[in-house]
Parts: structure tokens; C-alpha cells; sequence
């Protein structure tokens, strides 16, 4: 049922994600290490390319990508669960600080228009007003996800629709503000300009390298220069959840059309210049517009303070206020599906690879839904919610944990992998270098360092993140390494880690059923090891115009099967599951969609012949036999072809394939034959024997053709006169002039 999707789409995907970042980490970057914040936010959105690189790599080689799976090729499974328990983690954040910092948006708004109307001692208390609303917004995607409504690349290509509208209004009007009123620009990112809280120092606060001073902290001038490396770490740290939802591009990749990698690339370079403009320029604006005396009261819904000190009327500022929190309020719910979506599929995968037993995986009695996981992971954030007081600096230092580590693992991973599998990519990040033979790859190598050494500093500088984050990845790394145990003693794991697919059974197959359109070309698979041909379709077909029906047949009768019913329970066996795990595997790879379909049947070809005339195929594919030449195959199917009672609308060529990419084609039913030139030569030859006799001047070479077939049906007869043939042919020549003649006189 996968959907493959444009570049443009995916990169909407991310940025309802990434983008969402943009309405809280300029205020939480300000809180922790001052003014000169902007410039962190703008360095760690250039970075960002560097980590997306890293995610380009691992998934240019494993289409269904991800820490989890980068980590587990390069580190095994045990390294695989702790990187998991930290994304986990991560994705579980994402939906307690979208939802919060939604709710202060709308309850900032609230109270700026009571103020406005004089009801100042009403106001509502933000921190708890946010965080009921943001309970609420958790709840209500809960229930979506229970009946497994999921947000749809569509919608997300709206919600960027109406914020890149903001964003371009909040451009030029910013622009406008500064060019008329002026403004102050953030600090330069020097050691000397940042102002650190006691919060954002954590452990590290006692250093004496540091000067303390009315709750604040600078960097002692006179300490040594690593120190104060250290302090723009520990800033750059603060400010690093600006690019949250890099995990997205490795999850959406499998969704992404064709050619794949190239697409993958456009989303990534969407991605980049939009975050880039988007949440740094949110962040510079909020220091250089909003006066230091308010923007205090703004650090936790910058962009609406913004919208009130753009210059202008009141009232237009109070619209655009408005407008800035509806489509906040868009985008953040749309981060919090997201969390609730990608938290759900992380643990779906891992559970696929045996990690986690099959009652976590139980199905909704009516929806279908992995309700358990699904019921877990909301509960998780609730509990976050709550915990926080709707507090969102305590929730974006808790969330920055998971965002480092897991972004860490995945680096160190692809490194790993650089020289574990040491052969060709489709795609490397850059800066490579041979040193006696052997591939350094300086780039993933830089920003390795910079990730561990941000995640270390992060570890220090950040003690409530911490604790929690370590207790929760230890929790969640218990219940995987248990529930891994309790597994292996009772399940099959290649069995679990294959595709789960539902079936929708039909008395026939109908083009509707299936959801293919006429002219489809329609693919026989038999063996999940020879699935060549099925590549060599995928190669060569453009499914946006033609779709691609993949089919296998299952035999309920015969010599070694004995009946079955046609719709039993075990019409689609482990085999066949195994099957359509790797044809949907090569799909995904290839970015383009396929119809699956099962055909109970007594004989394979007479089902490929019915299924192809049902589903008005253009063409069939079929892999060579291991036990049939390519033209007996041909055969074999031409006459079950024959054997088909209802007529097809159009003229069928089989392709058998094989494993080479060699071909044999041969059209179905009443087609032209393939002629050689000797054939050709030979009928030519006949013709001007024929046609040198006076009275059959008029003979063509079809005629030729035509007598020597009624030639040969008199043979098999008994019976022949070949003169007689072309006298024959002359006399409907002329009968047919006539007629033609007669018809131009009538007329």
C-alpha cells in the first residue's frame, strides 16, 4: 500500500518535523546561552547538511534506513537496541514539546487580545493553559493513530503551503522594520559574549573557568583557550534540536519515487535552504526587532512577538499574530502525528526483527492498529507533559538528548561501515582520500567528532536530560534485550522479520480489485530467489503510465497438494509471505509501486493467461524455468491463451527473461509471425514467378502468403490446387473493384 511520493512532498514531510523547531529553539537557545544565540541556530542549520549527508549514505544503502539499521550492520544487534532506545527517546520528546509550544502560541494569542480589550487580570496562566491544550492536541492523534488515520504527504505539502506564505510575509516585513526603524544585530558567537544560566551550565557550573554573576555565568577571560572551545560547544549543544527530524529522511526514503537516490538528494537540498532561511532568520529577527525590555516575555513564542513588533498598525499586527499561530499550530500538530507515526514504525521495525514479542504487535480488534504500541508511546508523553509543567526549556533540553545521541550513533555507524564494507556506494559523503591504497573518509570522520563531542558536553551541561534520558534508555534497552530473550525461545525470527501483509479476497480478479489500470504489465514471480525479471520490469516500466501487477500462483490442487478450499485461512503461506517481502523490498528500492496479487489455480499458465486477459494487460513477464526452455514456456502459455473463453481487448506480448537479461518475446493469440529474410526472400521469389504470367499481374505478396496457407490446409485435407488458389484470390479482387465501383456511382 505504499505510495510513492515526489521530493517535494518528502521534503514537506521533514520540514512539518524540522521546520516545527523553528517556533521554539530561538527562545530556548536565548535562555541558555544569551543573545548571541542566533548564530548557533544559523551554524547548527549549516550542519545540518553535513548530519543529512551522513542519512543519504545510509540510506542510498539500505532502503529501509535508519539508526536502527545503520547501527545494527555496523555494531550488531546490542549497539542497535541502545541507538533505538535513544531515538525512541527522541521521537517520544517531539510530542510533548510540538504540543506545548502550540499551546503557548494559542494562549499567547488569547491573552494578547484580552489584554486588548482590558482584561488583564484574567489572563490565562501560560505554562498550565499549554500544557492542558497540549494533553488534549496528544490525545486527539492518539485516537487518530488508534483507528490509523495517518497524516498524508498531501497534507503536509498544504501545511508548508500556508507556511511558506507566512514565512515570505515574515521576510519582507521584518526587512521592512529593519530598514525603517533599524535594529540591533545578535553578538558575535565569541567565548566573551555568551551569558550562560545556572540551568545550561549544569554539572560544569562549579568550574571556576567560569564567572558567576546575578544567576548568570561568563567564560573567565583570563582561562585557558579550551575553555572556551568548550563554552561555544556547550552553546552549539543548546542549540542543536534546531534540526530535530533528520530520522524522518531516512524513514520517508522507502516512500520515495523513482530514481530514488536523485530524488533523495532534491528533498535534501529543499530541506536545507529551507530551514535554513526559515529558522535562523526567526531567531536573528527575534534579537535585532524585539526590544531587549519585551522580548523576554516572547522567548517562548518568538515569532508571535515578532508579529507584534513588526512596524504598522495594531490591527494588522494582531491578524498577522493570528495567522502566525494558526499556522504554528498546523505545523506543530502536524509534528506531534509525526512523533506519535515515526515512534510507532521505529517499534514496528524493531519488533519486526524479533526484538519485541508479538503482543505488543497484537492488532486493534477494529481498527487493525498496533494499538499497544501505539497506546505506549502516548502515554509516555503525557507523562512527559505532565512531569514538565508545560515548561518548554525543561522539554527542549530533555529533547536535545535524544536528538544528539541518536544522530551520534548513526554517524559513528556510518563510519564503521566505511570499513567494514569497504566496496562501491551510489553515493559517499564528500571529502575522500586514498592513503596507500586504503579510503580515508576525512568528512564522515569531522562530523563524527563534532557530534561526539557535542553529545558528551550535552552530557554534562544538561543533568535533568540526562538523568532521564539514561534512565529511559536504560528502561526501554531492558524491555528489548528481555523481550528479545523471551522470543528467541518461541519464534521463528526470519519469520518476524518478514513484511506483514493483509488480504482482501475476491471471487475473481477484477482491475478495480486489484486497483491497476488497463494495459498494465503483469509480472509472474514464483521463486523469492529469481526475481531478476521482476527487476528488469521495474528497470524498464514508467509507472506513471503503465502499473505493474505482480502475480504469483498457488496450487489448490494436484498430485502433492490434495484439495483446499479457495479461501482457507492458509491461502497465503509463509512462502508466499517471504515472496512478497522481497518483490516489495525491490519495489521500494526501485521508488515504484506494484499490485500484489495471490491466483488459487489448478494449472500456473492457465491462471497468468486469465489473470492477463482480466486485468487487460499490455504484457507479461516471466523468469526463465529452471525445467522449461524459454520457448516451451511460450508455448505452454499460447495455449492456454487459446483456451481463454473471453476475448482480450488487445494484443499481448510475453517476455520471458533471464537471468542475463536475455529475452524471448512472443505475442499471444492471432498476431503476425516473425519472418526471416529467407522467408521474405522466399515469398518474394514466388511472387515474381507468380505475377510473370500475364493474367496474374495483379498478384500481391500477401497472396503469396495466403495461397500457400490454403495450400497447406488442403494438404492436411487431402486435398490441392494451387492455380485454382490465385483464380480464386483474382476474382475476389475484381469483385471487391466492382463493389467499389457500383458504391461511388451510387453515391
Amino acid at each position: 500500500m505504499l505510495s510513492f511520493i515526489s521530493f517535494w512532498r518528502a521534503a514537506a514531510i521533514v520540514l512539518n518535523d524540522l521546520g516545527s523547531s523553528a517556533f521554539y529553539v530561538g527562545g530556548i537557545a536565548e535562555k541558555a546561552v544569551g543573545k548571541s544565540a542566533p548564530w548557533f541556530i544559523l551554524a547548527v542549520m549549516l550542519f545540518s547538511s553535513a548530519v543529512r549527508a551522513l542519512y543519504i549514505e545510509s540510506s542510498s544503502m539500505f532502503t529501509r534506513g535508519g539508526v536502527y539499521r545503520v547501527v545494527k550492520e555496523a555494531l550488531g544487534g546490542r549497539m542497535a537496541k541502545l541507538s533505538v532506545s535513544t531515538l525512541i527517546f527522541d521521537f517520544i520528546l517531539t510530542g510533548p514539546i510540538s504540543a506545548v509550544t502550540a499551546g503557548v502560541y494559542v494562549v499567547g494569542l488569547v491573552n494578547e487580545i484580552m489584554a486588548r480589550f482590558g482584561l488583564s487580570d484574567h489572563l490565562l496562566p501560560t505554562n498550565w493553559a499549554a500544557m492542558c491544550f497540549a494533553i488534549v492536541i496528544t490525545l486527539y492523534f492518539w485516537w487518530q493513530n488508534i483507528k490509523g488515520i495517518h497524516e498524508s504527504s498531501e497534507a503536509a505539502l498544504r501545511i508548508m503551503y500556508v507556511t511558506t506564505a507566512m514565512v515570505v510575509i515574515l521576510i519582507l516585513w521584518g526587512t521592512l522594520t529593519l530598514l525603517e526603524r533599524g535594529g540591533q544585530m545578535p553578538p558575535a558567537p565569541l567565548p566573551s559574549n555568551l551569558i550562560f544560566t545556572d540551568e545550561s551550565l549544569g554539572w560544569l557550573k562549579s568550574w571556576h573557568w567560569f564567572v558567576h554573576s546575578e544567576g548568570h555565568a561568563r567564560v573567565d577571560p583570563a582561562s585557558p583557550s579550551i575553555i572556551g572551545i568548550i563554552g561555544l560547544l556547550i552553546a552549539f549543544g543548546h542549540s542543536v534540536l534546531a534540526m530535530s527530524g533528520e530520522e524522518t529522511l531516512a524513514q520517508v526514503n522507502r516512500e520515495l519515487e523513482y530514481p530514488k537516490l536523485k530524488n533523495l538528494k532534491r528533498a535534501a537540498v529543499v530541506i536545507f535552504i529551507y530551514s535554513l532561511l526559515f529558522t535562523s532568520l526567526v531567531s536573528i529577527f527575534a534579537v535585532a526587532i524585539i526590544p531587549d525590555e519585551t522580548r523576554g516575555k516572547y522567548l517562548d513564542n518568538l515569532i508571535s512577538g515578532l508579529a507584534m513588533s513588526f512596524v504598522g498598525p495594531d490591527y494588522l499586527k494582531l491578524l498577522f499574530q493570528g495567522f502566525v499561530v494558526i499556522v504554528g499550530f498546523l505545523m506543530l500538530s502536524g509534528a506531534v502525528n509525526t512523533a506519535i507515526i515515526g515512534s510507532n514504525g521505529v517499534l514496528n521495525r524493531v519488533s519486526e526483527d524479533g526484538v519485541l514479542t508479538d503482543w505488543f504487535r497484537a492488532p486493534h480488534k477494529r481498527f487493525g492498529t498496533t494499538y499497544r504500541l501505539i497506546n505506549l508511546i502516548v502515554l509516555l508523553q503525557l507523562a512527559t507533559i505532565v512531569g514538565s509543567g508545560g515548561d518548554i526549556f525543561i522539554l527542549g533540553e530533555a529533547y536535545a538528548f535524544g536528538v544528539i545521541w541518536s544522530f551520534t550513533f548513526n554517524a559513528i555507524a556510518t563510519l564503521v561501515l566505511r570499513f567494514k564494507r569497504p566496496g562501491a556506494r551510489e553515493w559517499k559523503v564528500p571529502l575522500n582520500f586514498r592513503v596507500k591504497g586504503v579510503e580515508v573518509p576525512a568528512g564522515v570522520i569531522v562530523v563524527a567528532l563534532i557530534l561526539i563531542s557535542v553529545a558528551v558536553v550535552n552530557l554534562f551541561t544538561k543533568p535533568v536530560a540526562s538523568i532521564s534520558g539514561i534512565i529511559f534508555t536504560t528502561v526501554f534497552l531492558a524491555l528489548f534485550t528481555i523481550s528479545e530473550r523471551i522470543n528467541r525461545r518461541k519464534l521463528d525470527l526470519t519469520v518476524a522479520m518478514l513484511d506483514r501483509f493483509q488480504l482482501q479476497q475476491n471471487e475473481t480478479v477484477e482491475l478495480e480489485a486489484v486497483g491497476a489500470r488497463p494495459g498494465n504489465v503483469l509480472v509472474a514471480v514464483r521463486d523469492y530467489n529469481t526475481l531478476s525479471h521482476l527487476e528488469y520490469a521495474l528497470e524498464r516500466t514508467n509507472t506513471e503510465e503503465q502499473d505493474i501487477v505482480v502475480l504469483t500462483t498457488r496450487l489448490v490442487a494436484g498430485p502433492d497438494s490434495g484439495e483446499r478450499e479457495m479461501y482457507d485461512e492458509n491461502i497465503f503461506t509463509e512462502y508466499e509471505q517471504r515472496l512478497f517481502t522481497r518483490v516489495v523490498s525491490m519495489a521500494e528500492k526501485h521508488g515504484k509501486p506494484v499490485d500484489l496479487v495471490v491466483v488459487p489455480t489448478l494449472n500456473i499458465f492457465d491462471a497468468v493467461a486469465q489473470t492477463a486477459v482480466r486485468l487487460d494487460s499490455d504484457e507479461i513477464v516471466a523468469g526463465l524455468s529452471s525445467k522449461m526452455t524459454a520457448q516451451e514456456q511460450a508455448r505452454e502459455l499460447g495455449r492456454a491463451w487459446d483456451a481463454v473463453r473471453e476475448k482480450p481487448r488487445r494484443q499481448v506480448a510475453f517476455r520471458v527473461v533471464a537471468p542475463n537479461r536475455d529475452e524471448h518475446v512472443v505475442y499471444l493469440g492471432a498476431h503476425a509471425p516473425n519472418l526471416t529474410e529467407e522467408d521474405i526472400s522466399l515469398i518474394h521469389k514466388i511472387w515474381i514467378q507468380v505475377s510473370n504470367v500475364p493474367s496474374r499481374r495483379r498478384v500481391h505478396h500477401r497472396d503469396v502468403v495466403r495461397v500457400a496457407l490454403n495450400r497447406l490446409e488442403r494438404d492436411l485435407r487431402g486435398q490441392s490446387d494451387v492455380m485454382l488458389d490465385f483464380y480464386k484470390i483474382e476474382h475476389e479482387e475484381n469483385d471487391k473493384e466492382r463493389g467499389k465501383g457500383n458504391g461511388d456511382r451510387r453515391r
